[in-house]
């Protein structure tokens, strides 16, 4: 038998869904309007530790994406709220830029490099030699490790970038510690982003373009997930994977529709 669970908010990541290279992905202006329009409540999730949520709002603004500032949860934001939940008032060696220590600033970190509680890792794009050795350095004298997100690359107009998981890697490599890395495939990530709305899991879908972060994450945290072909994940590598997405679609156009919907047909569970 069918159990119908209403759909009452939405999660979505942004790259490969909502945006491409700063290029807005047809249809998904029409899907925010959508669920401002329904009250329906959201989050838009992003493992990219680089901006501001303020900094990301006007990007989005620019690219023709209207979202609210609270609307946007970054892994930097949910990285300084776990290090504030496990050490308030602690301190923090930071590889990053200023999305993450403005989160950790607000949330009243001290940011040094000596003798700090953690080494945070986030994502940068001048990523410096001197910075990797201190920060293995101060792991190595017992600093704890962790990293805003396990991503290994990301896009740039140039080409692939070495991201966060990739200088995580090295750094694990030179010191033999692992760090702890608070973003998707993290369901941490997901519930703290369900918390800032008071949304249930059983209530929730999530929208991602990957397989290995945002459908897995969903899952692990109780969601049901919609796989957008227009990021990471083809069509031909879904079926590879030991799980599967509530449904897979070509890209957010589709999911306008379903915004309307009490309970998409499709997304019911079975």
């Amino acid at each position: 038998m069918s159990e119908i669970r209403p759909v009452e908010c939405w999660l979505t990541d942004m790259d490969g869904v909502l945006v491409r290279e700063n290029q807005t992905i047809p249809g998904a202006a029409e899907f925010i309007d959508a669920l401002v329009a329904g009250g329906r409540r959201f989050q838009v999730l992003t493992n990219n530790s680089i901006f501001t949520p303020r900094d990301l709002r006007a990007r989005l603004h620019a690219s023709g994406i209207d979202i609210p500032e609270d609307a946007i949860w970054t892994s930097a934001l949910a990285t300084a709220q776990f290090l504030d939940s496990q050490r308030a008032g602690g301190s923090a060696y930071v590889v990053g830029e200023a999305g993450l220590t403005t989160a950790l600033h607000d949330v009243g970190y001290t940011m040094t490099d000596t003798d700090p509680d953690y080494v945070v890792l986030g994502e940068t794009r001048t990523y410096s030699f001197e910075a990797i050795t201190r920060a293995i350095r101060l792991i190595e004298g017992g600093a704890r490790f962790i990293a805003t997100n396990p991503d290994p690359s990301g896009p740039s107009l140039e080409g692939t970038l070495p991201a966060t998981g990739s200088v995580a890697a090295l750094i694990t490599r030179a010191t033999g510690v692992e760090p702890y890395f608070i973003g998707k495939p993290n369901p941490l990530m997901m519930r703290s982003a369900l918390n800032r709305i008071d949304a249930h899991s059983e209530h929730t879908v999530m929208v991602g373009d990957r397989m290995d972060t945002d459908v897995i994450s969903g899952l692990e945290a109780g969601l049901r997930t919609i796989l957008v072909l227009t990021g990471s994940t083809r069509a031909d590598q879904v079926e590879r994977f030991p799980f599967l997405p509530s449904r897979v679609v070509d890209s957010i156009a589709d999911v306008v529709p379903l915004v309307a919907e009490y309970a998409p047909t499709d997304l019911v569970e079975q």
